[in-house]
């Protein structure tokens, strides 16, 4: 392997994961000595990037300066912090995971103050209560949507019935206790919310429904709005509440 490569892998290997990452840990990872990692650090630094920690401690990314600079507003920026810790709490593991990647990719990309503001945010989210875990692959799922291809899912229902849909996927939303799909049903012929924790046996389809979602989403929302007001508590989830169903 060329140094040139090398620096460029412990470039990629301080990015990822929360540090510090040791010498010793991150020679295993690409292969060489934990000597070689040392120097190969002191070059790095000469060509810019800020690196925090020493040998015994670990090292850790402050300042790539392989990517150009952020610009965000301090505000802008605990809100993005916010938002991603937020996602970190309700959504599904690969998500939270990347929520929390995506932390630190930006600390990478901001200048040192924004940085450290970042690291020591004053802004939190917590969950005493997490959503209920899905039962399926939620990244399939958002995926699918993504694609405008057609799933099919088994699907038991608040009051145990069980049935298998087919359902054109059209987004999904985060609730307090659970997340739900708003779907096209082929079974009801109409729009449909879906519980991830009820749902089963996801299977992506061959059927695309392409260009359609937007609009079909759009639709939808209205829709469900429109049976919100009609019936505050039954059509359409609240915040606080049991997303339920609609007439099904």
């Amino acid at each position: 392997m060329s140094r040139t490569l090398r620096l460029f892998q412990l470039m990629q290997a301080l990015r990822q994961g929360p540090g510090p990452k040791t010498a010793a840990g991150l020679g295993e990872e690409l292969g060489v000595s934990g000597r070689s990692i040392h120097r190969d650090i002191a070059t790095l630094r000469e060509m810019g990037a800020i690196i925090d920690g020493e040998a015994g401690y670990g090292f850790t990314l402050i300042e790539d300066n392989a990517l150009p600079p952020m610009g965000f507003q301090d505000t802008e920026l605990e809100a993005l912090v916010l938002g991603l810790r937020e996602v970190q709490q309700i959504g599904d593991p690969d998500l939270a995971d990347a929520a929390g990647e995506a932390l630190r990719k930006l600390q990478g990309r901001l200048p040192p103050r924004q940085s450290h503001r970042l690291r020591h945010a004053v802004l939190a989210a917590h969950r005493f209560k997490r959503p209920e875990p899905p039962s399926i692959q939620v990244a399939d799922l958002r995926e699918a949507t993504w694609d405008e291809m057609e799933v099919s899912f088994g699907y038991t229902d608040a009051k145990g019935a069980t049935t298998t849909r087919q359902v054109k996927p059209l987004g999904l939303v985060y609730f307090d206790l659970s997340t739900v799909l708003i779907a096209w049903c082929l079974l009801r012929q109409d729009v449909r919310i879906f519980r991830l924790d009820r749902m089963s046996e996801l299977q992506v389809t061959k059927q695309s429904f392409r260009p359609h979602r937007v609009a079909m989403l759009r639709d939808a929302l209205v829709k469900i709005r429109a049976q919100r007001e009609d019936k505050p508590y039954g059509a359409y989830p609240h915040e606080t509440a049991e997303p339920r169903e609609p007439n099904d």
